[in-house]
């Protein structure tokens, strides 16, 4: 969308910083809410700005949550495939780089993740088509990673890799949402979380299978 140009927004904020604040408020609307229950004039109000100078500048709601999705897409799928291409290590695994990559790349906007997981979107949007799109890229970095995991582990079977995709989607999206409700949690902090998480999980599958 093109908008003119303009250096100061209301009550003396430089139009660009005003932009930042809309987009900050509209991705903690969007992931808390979901995009049907979230409104306009919510986020506006919660910015200080009327309804018309929000759509002036971001256009439409769709437009709106495109411009929140897709900075969190990008920065995500950056993130993961930049720690799946580092070299693993006994101390950091790949699930565990690739946690904290998520980690770090949602801190300040946690929601974010729930932005893209929106089960609301209009069907047949665009919306929806580049939601589903960054969802697709995500999936398959995960099912890349975790096919290698079960590969080792001597399993050559699909549905084998298609189970544990679902479930690490599954996972991520639980430790995202733990994490919403506990701000105090830095992203090492819940890398160094997860590492505790897995080492007692593996001792209770080591256990059961005794």
């Amino acid at each position: 969308m093109t908008t003119p140009p303009s250096k100061a927004g209301t009550k003396g904020v430089p139009r660009a910083a005003r932009e930042q604040q809309v987009l900050a408020a509209a991705t903690e609307e969007f992931g808390r809410r979901g995009y049907e229950a979230t409104t306009v004039a919510a986020i506006a109000t919660r910015v200080g700005v009327t309804k018309p100078l929000l759509h002036h500048y971001f256009g439409s709601k769709q437009e709106l949550y495109l411009a929140c999705l897709n900075p969190v897409g990008d920065r995500l799928l950056h993130a993961i495939r930049t720690a799946m291409t580092e070299p693993a290590s006994a101390a950091r695994p790949t699930s565990l780089r690739v946690l904290h990559a998520l980690f770090t790349a949602l801190d300040g906007q946690r929601e974010g993740w729930f932005v893209l997981y929106d089960a609301t979107l209009p069907p047949d949007s665009e919306a929806a088509r580049r939601a589903a799109y960054y969802r697709r890229a995500v999936d398959d970095l995960a099912a890349t990673g975790t096919a290698d995991l079960l590969r080792t582990a001597g399993s050559s079977d699909p549905l084998d890799a298609d189970a544990l995709a679902y479930a690490w989607r599954g996972l991520c999206t639980a430790l995202v949402r733990w994490w919403v409700g506990h701000p105090d949690q830095s992203p090492d902090a819940m890398t160094q979380r997860c590492a505790r998480l897995f080492a007692a999980g593996r001792t209770l599958l080591a256990g059961a299978s005794d």
